[in-house]
């Protein structure tokens, strides 16, 4: 499996987790901390592939409650300004790991 892959000036990047370097999941039960950790690992993804959070298109973002989606709302508008990336918020019964709250995959443009 490949974390991210460019294609011509897209770079798709798989669901990346709310967990630190280590793989220890950070902010158990706490939404917000796991999904900064998340997008902070898909910009890492993103960014080792020659784009970045800030060229992001397109967010996937896997949620196991619904009720997380203003808080991300919230959070996203401190990455971005209008126009915000194109997004699909999708509610799973569960994540590969059950302290998981979020995982967000994206693509991002390579200028």
């Amino acid at each position: 499996m490949s974390l991210g892959i460019r294609v011509g000036d897209l770079v798709f990047a798989s669901g990346q987790a709310p967990v630190d370097a280590h793989g220890v999941t950070v902010g158990a039960g706490d939404f917000e901390a796991q999904a900064r950790q998340a997008l902070a690992n898909l910009d890492t993804v993103l960014g080792n592939a020659g784009s970045g959070l800030d060229k992001a298109v397109k967010l996937t973002v896997f949620v196991t409650d619904m009720a997380h989606q203003e808080v991300f709302a919230r959070l996203r508008a401190r990455f971005y300004a209008p126009p915000f990336p194109a997004e699909s918020f999708v509610q799973v019964a569960a994540l590969a790991d059950p302290e998981w709250l979020v995982e967000i995959e994206g693509v991002g443009a390579v200028e």
